[in-house]
């Protein structure tokens, strides 16, 4: 979300009572310029922490009038989250392949674990927790040959993400301080 100057705005604060407490929001829909809530915003964007960015898409503020910001502009808030789509298509395409085999396990898996939880959440969630202590099992020395074996850089687009989800990633996995 940007201004008519190009600048991203600070959050919007919300009071929710008169002790001083409320909430920060960012949310593009709040940019409004109506009292109480955010500057009027001229372009809504997608950005990514990889420090791409998508176009800059236009509100017109002429046919939004006094309509709700989310409504009237759902349609250009839409267009971006094609563009984010795209995004992760393409950052998706260039990380390290995986083998059919494992491609096709784990989106069984999501299925499966998906239709316990309609039955059952409860042993859906436990299901997602078994899953995820095996990635914490079968990680561990991977993220050790890879913190080797790899630059930040390259560990980054082959897993898909910025070099700092990269390392505490890694860090996370290989049990190590992602400080170090």
């Amino acid at each position: 979300m940007l201004l008519s100057d190009g600048a991203v705005p600070p959050p919007v604060f919300f009071a929710m009572s008169s002790g001083g407490g409320g909430q920060s929001v960012s949310e593009w829909s709040v940019y409004d310029g109506r009292d109480f809530h955010g500057p009027r915003a001229a372009t809504l964007r997608a950005v990514c922490s990889c420090g791409w960015m998508g176009p800059e898409r236009t509100l017109d503020w002429e046919a939004i009038g006094d309509r709700d910001l989310t409504d009237a502009g759902g349609g250009t808030a839409s267009t971006c989250t094609l563009d984010w789509d795209a995004h992760t298509v393409e950052v998706g395409q260039s990380a390290i392949p995986l083998p059919e085999t494992v491609t096709s396990l784990l989106t069984q898996l999501q299925e499966e674990i998906e239709k316990l939880a309609k039955t059952s959440p409860l042993a859906a969630l436990r299901a997602a927790r078994l899953l995820e202590v095996t990635a914490v099992e079968v990680a561990y020395w991977p993220a050790h040959d890879a913190r080797q074996d790899a630059t930040p850089g390259q560990a980054a687009t082959a897993l898909g993400l910025n070099e700092d989800a990269a390392r505490k990633l890694m860090a996370r996995f290989g049990r190590w301080s992602p400080y170090r």
